[in-house]
């Protein structure tokens, strides 16, 4: 199940990655504060079946969500009232914050997008707002890495622009020790080409001894979104 920490009506972000489902980013920001309250979100899981059937609780949002400030106190008041437990998905653009490690480190699973292995590369495929610099995010992740105790996962989307540079990106995540990644390649509409799943395997064995999860291999899980039309503005349409 998604939370949205922000829910803006445009997307807020510190990147403008060029295979962006959501669309092009309008509002770049890469300061935190509430965006909406604690209490009101909490209201919304409160209304929740106890026996739901979730997996995860998965906070990701329309935009970057380290971006919300009362990130934090998000996942610790939904783990009084809830027993699954909370993921987050983040663009990595923060994670050189000591505030925003010290939220993260509150959730069970980290997911970190890692797409490029060095400034240009990084520049050209993710396309940040002023002042966010790869190295900083490199020295984030292994200062992260180290103290965190929970599950982590790399997400790499890969596209014509970084196919060619899969080998290098990989000997990085290997030097930061992680352990586990997920290899995605854009299958809803977007600005740019999924790669194949022939050339996905060639990539997968660059990762080899880690855990791999690649989009071509992924088991669907069928949903029924509560708001149909909203799912599909946040998720887009599957290639055919």
């Amino acid at each position: 199940m998604g939370v949205d920490p922000l829910s803006q009506k445009d997307k807020i972000c510190t990147f403008d990655c060029t295979y962006c489902q959501i669309g092009e980013t309008l509002l770049f920001s890469s300061e935190r504060k509430i965006f909406v309250s604690t209490e009101a979100i909490l209201k919304e899981i409160a209304s929740l079946p106890k026996n739901a059937k979730i997996d995860y609780i998965t906070i990701s949002g329309n935009g970057e969500p380290t971006l919300a400030k009362n990130l934090g106190d998000i996942i610790k008041r939904i783990k009084k009232i809830r027993k699954e437990k909370i993921a987050v998905i983040t663009n990595s653009s923060l994670i050189d914050r000591s505030d925003v490690q010290v939220d993260l480190l509150r959730a069970d699973f980290i997911l970190l997008k890692f797409d490029a292995n060095a400034e240009d590369l990084f520049t050209i495929v993710n396309r940040p707002s002023p002042g966010i610099k790869f190295g900083d995010i490199v020295k984030g992740i292994k200062k992260f890495t180290a103290m965190y105790k929970g599950r982590l996962a790399l997400q790499i989307m890969l596209v014509k622009k970084n196919k060619s540079y899969a080998r290098e990106i990989a000997k990085m995540a290997i030097k930061l020790g992680i352990k586990e990644v997920q290899l995605n390649t854009p299958l809803r509409e977007c600005a740019d080409d999924p790669l194949s799943k022939p050339e996905m395997d060639v990539i997968k064995k660059y990762f080899k001894g880690m855990k791999i999860d690649c989009v071509y291999n992924a088991k669907i899980k069928h949903v029924k979104p509560m708001h149909k039309e909203d799912a599909e503005k946040r998720h887009g349409r599957g290639k055919r």
